[in-house]
């Protein structure tokens, strides 16, 4: 079984045998603690005097993310217990990581980024973004050979950019919504649509990965996954310290910003009518990439 379809089922298992924590939202304790981490209830917007604080806010728009987060206790729960294995295992790694010299990270994302190719280019070619395939297809076959296979971005050198689809950017641009918001076991932030396309379809446009689930090399698959998360998260792990130090709600931070993220993502980088958040992180400019070890991936 593909490592994805592992992972998923993990999420919804551990959602299943949790509803008695998303029986009562007001009755939610705001001083409980997961593994020690604060995963302390939603802040009372309306103690605030939004008015004065921020005039822009679409109060609309806030009161209906709220709303689109019908298992939040749930999700709280398991927002903490990430932010328990991230703290004890994936962020110290994350740290090591990013000793490394700049250019062994930087091949290793960029292969990383090449063996995905076929994943982007099945959903550029889904979307009906021609152009953005035949660029897909371009950087594929130049950085696998010119690149030494990935090891280098030849393509980006020579003005093809590089960007990222996947199947739930997919099913949002032919008008899927999101659903409701979900927090899914290490994985992290998701919803029902982009869980079902980024675990259950992209696999299958995933040729190295199906050949080795065919083949039962499970290690090498698991290893991918890793070096995967490691390489993410290795880029983000500073942007998250800082918003975790400076938000009053961490929890409905990284909601807000996820949700930013992925309607940006889905438009191929236009703006989006979505409540201000503090611009800290999750896209980079060229010097932070550096310091941090990993590349921007423009839409």
């Amino acid at each position: 079984m593909h490592p994805y379809f592992r992972l998923l089922i993990l999420s919804f298992a551990l959602i299943g045998v949790s509803p008695a924590l998303a029986e009562d939202r007001d009755g939610f304790d705001a001083d409980v603690t997961v593994f020690g981490v604060d995963v302390a209830a939603p802040v009372d917007v309306a103690a605030f005097n939004v008015d004065e604080a921020a005039p822009d806010i679409d109060m609309a728009a806030v009161e209906e993310n709220d709303v689109n987060d019908p298992i939040e206790p749930v999700n709280r729960f398991i927002f903490g217990f990430n932010e328990f294995f991230y703290a004890i295992l994936l962020r110290p790694i994350s740290k090591l990581y990013n000793v490394l010299p700049q250019p062994v990270r930087e091949a290793v994302s960029n292969v990383l980024d090449n063996v995905s190719s076929p994943v982007v280019l099945a959903n550029d070619v889904l979307q009906g973004e021609g152009k953005r395939a035949l660029q897909t297809t371009g950087r594929f076959l130049i950085n696998s050979t010119a690149g030494l296979a990935g090891l280098f971005d030849v393509a980006e050198k020579m003005g093809i950019p590089e960007h990222d689809e996947d199947f739930g950017q997919t099913l949002g641009v032919w008008g899927v919504g999101e659903g409701f918001y979900l927090v899914l076991p290490l994985l992290g932030p998701s919803s029902p649509r982009d869980a079902v396309g980024k675990l259950v379809v992209d696999p299958f446009f995933d040729p190295l990965g199906l050949w080795l689930n065919n083949t039962d090399r499970d290690e090498i698959a698991w290893g991918l996954v890793g070096a995967r998360a490691i390489d993410e998260y290795a880029g983000l792990v500073d942007e998250l310290e800082q918003i975790k130090k400076t938000s009053i709600d961490y929890y409905a931070a990284i909601r807000s910003m996820y949700r930013q993220k992925r309607e940006s993502e889905i438009k191929n980088g236009e703006d989006v009518d979505l409540p201000p958040i503090p611009d800290l992180g999750f896209q980079f400019d060229e010097d932070q990439q550096l310091s941090s070890g990993v590349e921007d991936k423009p839409n």
